[in-house]
């Protein structure tokens, strides 16, 4: 085999292994963001909160396209609304007592991780100031009143957070 040719093979196969290596990565829903503060533990010779925290990513999802609906000249949501799913961001943190309720309460601990969050962006739905061609009238459409509506966007979530008191750190 010619060194070009070898020179290629290794080249495709880096490729393709950096793109397998980064598949399990495109799907992380959340990026967890660690709070550093042991430097400052040592530095103050004291015992700090572990604190922490993750942000969700956004994944764009597909809109519904328009509908046709019989006797109306324009389709029905003329303009989709777009859904964006991602996440409340989530937070941690666990802060040491100082015995104040009695040997078995060291720490206290905040919970909060992150909770889905669905949403549709707004959208318009629009007809025209005629009606579907009729018939009876020699195929002639009939005048009425134009209608015009708003969507209205929608947003879904169910947050949760646990608080509590424990022993240990």
């Amino acid at each position: 085999m010619k060194s070009t040719t070898r020179g290629t093979l290794a080249a495709v196969l880096t490729c393709v292994a950096a793109a397998a290596g980064a598949a399990p990565a495109a799907a992380v829903d959340a990026i967890p963001v660690p709070v550093p503060l042991k430097g400052a533990e040592k530095a103050l010779h004291m015992e700090l909160p572990e604190v922490g925290g993750e942000v969700p990513l956004p994944k764009p999802g597909s809109p519904e396209g328009p509908r046709f609906v019989e006797g109306r000249l324009l389709p029905e949501r003329v303009l989709p609304q777009l859904p964006l799913g991602a996440g409340l961001p989530g937070a941690g943190l666990r802060a040491p007592l100082p015995h104040l309720l009695g040997d078995d309460f060291d720490h206290l601990s905040l919970d909060a991780p992150s909770s889905d969050l669905r949403t549709l962006g707004p959208g318009l739905d629009l007809d025209a100031p005629l009606t579907a061609p009729h018939p009876g009238r020699a195929g002639l459409p009939q005048p009425k009143l134009p209608e015009v509506g708003l969507i209205t966007p929608v947003l879904q979530t169910v947050p949760h957070a646990a608080l509590g008191l424990g022993s240990g750190l």
